[in-house]
């Protein structure tokens, strides 16, 4: 019986997540697998989909999540094509769970998490403001945005920067392989992309947005009725940056950023 061939991503969608930084994939995986995740994290945070009046912190954070569900989420046929498209065959690390999950409940309250921000990559210094970031996204081949429940305009979407991974690739270049920690970023680079156009992370459950590593991004109040479920993993590179191989979609986007031979 031949293998199923799974299309991927077409040439115009490679090309926008190199210009605007990130490519939304609609059906990503089953809403069967989403409302399974969804249980499951309901159980985990003690909470009914059925008794609001339970709901009353605004976001509520659970950690990674290896059960099946979640592994086949993550690891979908369309969504492996897309990862070798974006990142290169053989050089990201097949997805053992999902994670984290800041699941967010309708609120008049402040999330307290809501800063525009690029997501660290290495570090192992007790104070995350020192974790980093460098311009070859050591640590980081892709950010990544699970929906497991429907997510419209109201429903704390994540909202995003396109194009500001460029910039924040220019930010990084001085700081060579070293990188900057999250505190130099907070105070100077964010900023350089403040009035770039804003797309929200909407879409039915089992939408999927692969985002690049310095995609500046921003959680937002829940303004909604039913909960947001949302994980935002990391795909993991299987290695350094190897300047011997072609470069991907991801180092595309640097390179072309910056200027650089790499």
């Amino acid at each position: 019986m031949p293998k199923t061939k799974h299309v991927g991503l077409t040439a115009h969608q490679v090309q926008s997540f190199i210009d605007d930084g990130f490519v939304k994939i609609e059906s990503a995986f089953s809403t069967d697998l989403a409302k399974q995740g969804r249980d499951e994290l309901w159980a985990d945070v003690g909470l009914s989909p059925d008794e609001p009046e339970g709901w009353v912190q605004p976001v509520v954070r659970v950690g990674s999540k290896s059960s099946p569900p979640f592994i086949e989420a993550a690891n979908m046929p369309l969504l492996h094509k897309a990862y070798d498209q974006l990142v290169g065959v053989d050089r990201w690390l097949a997805p053992k769970g999902l994670g984290t999950f800041p699941i967010r409940f309708p609120s008049p309250v402040s999330p307290g998490d809501d800063g525009w921000h690029v997501d660290m990559s290495f570090g192992d210094n007790p104070d995350f403001m020192e974790w980093r970031v460098n311009v070859k996204s050591s640590g980081r081949a892709l950010l990544m945005l699970f929906l497991f429940s429907d997510v419209g305009r109201d429903d704390a979407p994540t909202r995003i920067r396109k194009g500001s991974h460029a910039t924040i690739a220019r930010e990084l270049l001085p700081y060579g392989d070293a990188g900057a920690t999250l505190r130099q970023l907070s105070a100077n680079g964010y900023a350089s992309t403040e009035g770039y156009e804003v797309e929200l992370a909407t879409g039915a459950a089992g939408t999927v947005y692969l985002c690049h590593p310095f995609l500046v991004h921003a959680a937002q109040p829940h303004r909604g009725e039913r909960p947001r479920f949302m994980a935002q993993p990391p795909l993991l590179p299987r290695g350094e940056f190897d300047p011997a191989l072609p470069p991907s979609p991801v180092q595309v986007a640097i390179r072309r950023a910056c200027g650089l031979t790499f």
